[in-house]
């Protein structure tokens, strides 16, 4: 039996000056810290080649977009060493897209939790469907999210991401989520929903490339500390996620 930590990954593809990011896991596209790795190197990757003009991200299947971080591997660390090279994986994701000369096009077919949230905000113009609802469950198992806290802040504010870190049992609507901001449209399917992709890629793909690395820049002002500020959340999430409290609340899901 394969190990869970060491399933699904991320593919690339690019056509007419689309680039496509797909990462995928079994269970609900979960995040493992290797496909973090993979996924911030890809969107790095995708930054840099001349024959992309935009980045639509995305993740397979038509049901989780996804579940945040991996539970397996989370019971796995040790110290908080480890468990800060755990969390950073999530903030070199979010600086990978952050400072992306390109602009990345989010698609969000079902639900997002943790760190699916704080991905789904590192976007710069973000679909959905009317089920992709949102769910910020770390403080339930003891955490919090501090990693992908300031970027889900940029979208929706100060206010409306207390809400989500607060009652982190509770699943906020997709309309909900466009409402403040984190999604542009939603739409009722998958198929409605991917010839708006399409066609807002295939605009901006034709579009001035100087003019959308300029407003990328202006778009992302006031981030420039990110790096630092980022790592310095891992580190707090490396750490508590040794406490008595959370290595419990783990092992009861776990069950």
């Amino acid at each position: 039996m394969i190990d869970p930590i060491e399933q699904g990954g991320v593919n690339t593809s690019i056509i007419n000056n689309i680039a496509t990011i797909e990462f995928h896991h079994p269970l609900s596209n979960s995040l493992p810290r290797a496909i973090l790795k993979k996924l911030a190197e890809t969107i790095s990757k995708m930054g840099k080649q001349k024959e992309v003009s935009v980045i639509v991200l995305k993740s397979a299947g038509e049901k989780a977009f996804c579940a945040g971080a991996s539970f397996d591997e989370l019971i796995r660390i040790s110290s908080p060493e480890e468990g800060k090279i755990f969390f950073n994986g999530f903030a070199q994701v979010i600086n990978a897209a952050r400072v992306c000369p390109k602009i990345i096009i989010g698609r969000v077919q079902g639900k997002a939790v943790g760190g699916g949230v704080g991905i789904v905000a590192a976007t710069d113009y973000c679909f959905a469907t009317k089920t992709a609802d949102v769910k910020l469950s770390e403080l339930s198992i003891g955490i919090g999210p501090f990693v992908i806290g300031p970027v889900i802040e940029r979208k929706i504010g100060l206010t409306n991401t207390s809400y989500l870190t607060l009652n982190s049992s509770e699943w906020k609507s997709a309309e909900w989520a466009k409402e403040k901001g984190l999604y542009a449209e939603i739409y009722d399917n998958v198929s409605q929903m991917d010839e708006a992709v399409e066609s807002l890629a295939t605009k901006l793909s034709k579009s001035n490339p100087d003019s959308l690395t300029a407003l990328k820049k202006i778009f992302w002002e006031g981030t420039e500390n990110w790096d630092d500020l980022l790592s310095k959340r891992a580190e707090i999430s490396g750490a508590l996620v040794l406490s008595k409290f959370t290595q419990k609340a783990l092992k009861n899901f776990k069950k």
